[in-house]
Order: structure tokens, then sequence, then C-alpha cells
């Protein structure tokens, strides 16, 4: 039987085409006044997932 994935989890990661999984960061979709311009910009960008999390992020993904 094929594997299920979580779709909460296939929501929040996303795979990029060598496979490596990319999530959003952290604090940055309001109380954005008291935060300084540098800030902000590095919450548009996504980051790698790296380590045991990317293996289980992967897992419930039902890639590996």
């Amino acid at each position: 039987m094929k594997a299920k994935s979580r779709k909460s989890i296939s929501r929040r990661f996303k795979v990029t085409g060598s496979g490596k999984i990319t999530r959003r960061v952290a604090f940055g979709r309001h109380l954005r006044r008291n935060k300084s311009r540098t800030q902000t910009r590095k919450y548009k960008k996504s980051v790698l997932v790296t380590g045991k999390i990317a293996r289980r992020v992967k897992r419930l993904m039902a890639i590996a």
C-alpha cells in the first residue's frame, strides 16, 4: 500500500529539485513595526532544514 503524507507537514515544508527540504522563518507574520528592516528582510527567505529534523520531515512527507 502507498504511504500517505502528513498534510500539515507538506504544507509547511517544500522539497527542492535536488531533494533538500526548505521551510519558512518563524516570527515574520505580524508585529513587524518593532522589528528592524534587516530582520523583516530575512523573514522573506526560506531556510534549509538539516540533520535529524530533515530526515523526520522526509519520512512524514512519505519521500524517503
